[in-house]
């Protein structure tokens, strides 16, 4: 889809705070992309990404009266999305049980593949590029689960989905130095985990110890 002019979605924001269901359906085809990809991104399953991506347009539906204009929508929906996925999150990691269930499950290795930045845009011509960019998104995937939250959360929401500084700060509703911190304490971390794991990296994209 298309994305939308800044008056055309501010028109749909505003039918959507009169309950337009319709209104809001437009919106949740323009952003739920960037919604699936960031909450895939953060728990790493892509059933559960689904069912979370669900729970956040319902969510946001019902609290879209309380948005006001003037901020970014996109950060808006996407700190729902990622308080969501933070609190799913958190519950598996209160049981041990559902943990495991869900890192034993059949789920698709390229699920988001084609929803984030890390897709190369030349690749779909070429299965070889296409296929060292989804070993590279993988192995990005895996470093990513290997962040503690709160970093995991702010490197996904700048450095896949693009959001700014500012953004982001919006969206996990933090101060600026606290996003430039979790931003460079998340980002050092998954160049070491690269690093420690540059074996599994397509050569074209390997790591040597001298990287800075």
């Amino acid at each position: 889809m298309d994305k939308l002019a800044r008056d055309e979605e501010e028109k749909l924001i505003a039918r959507s705070q009169q309950g337009d269901i319709e209104a809001f359906n437009q919106l949740i085809e323009q952003y739920q992309q960037v919604m699936y990809s960031t909450v895939f991104r953060m728990l790493g399953d892509y059933d559960t990404a689904s069912d979370v991506t669900q729970d956040a347009f319902i969510s946001a539906f019902r609290a879209i009266r309380t948005y006001r204009g003037g901020a970014s929508f996109r950060a808006w929906l996407l700190r729902i999305g990622s308080n969501l996925a933070c609190d799913h999150w958190r519950r598996i990691q209160r049981h041990p049980t559902a943990s495991l269930e869900l890192l034993t499950d059949e789920t698709e290795p390229h699920a988001a593949g084609s929803l984030d930045a890390f897709t190369a845009s030349g690749s779909e011509g070429n299965p070889e590029e296409y296929m060292l960019t989804q070993e590279l998104q993988d192995l990005i995937q895996q470093g990513l689960q290997e962040l503690p939250l709160e970093q995991r959360t702010a490197v996904v929401l700048c450095d896949i989905q693009g959001l700014s500084y500012e953004e982001v700060a919006q969206a996990i509703q933090a101060n600026m130095g606290t996003v430039r911190s979790r931003i460079s304490r998340g980002r050092a971390r998954l160049r070491t985990y690269l690093q420690q794991h540059r074996e599994l990296l397509p050569r074209n994209y390997r790591l040597s110890n001298s990287d800075g």
